[in-house]
């Protein structure tokens, strides 16, 4: 089972708002998750990029692959 860390969206019409999960790269994006570790706002000026770094840490320990956007996020956090 490939395992990725990546968003899954949260928010209304018009309105997004990400969750930042742990999920099986065949699942569909907004699925089955096997745990959340974080949201994203971008709507909001900064950003807002909460995050839960032990967690991600051993995900990533794990062999859990990031995809772009999340390794950008974790990047701007200092995790990755």
């Amino acid at each position: 089972m490939a395992v990725r860390l990546r968003l899954t969206r949260i928010g209304s019409r018009k309105n997004p708002v990400w969750r930042v999960v742990v999920a099986d790269q065949r699942a569909k994006r907004d699925g089955r998750v096997i745990e959340i570790v974080g949201h994203y706002n971008a709507q909001t000026d900064p950003s807002t990029i909460v995050l839960d770094e032990e967690r991600i840490r051993d995900w990533l320990a794990r062999g859990a692959q990031p995809t772009g956007t999340v390794s950008k996020l974790l990047r701007t956090q200092g995790i990755q």
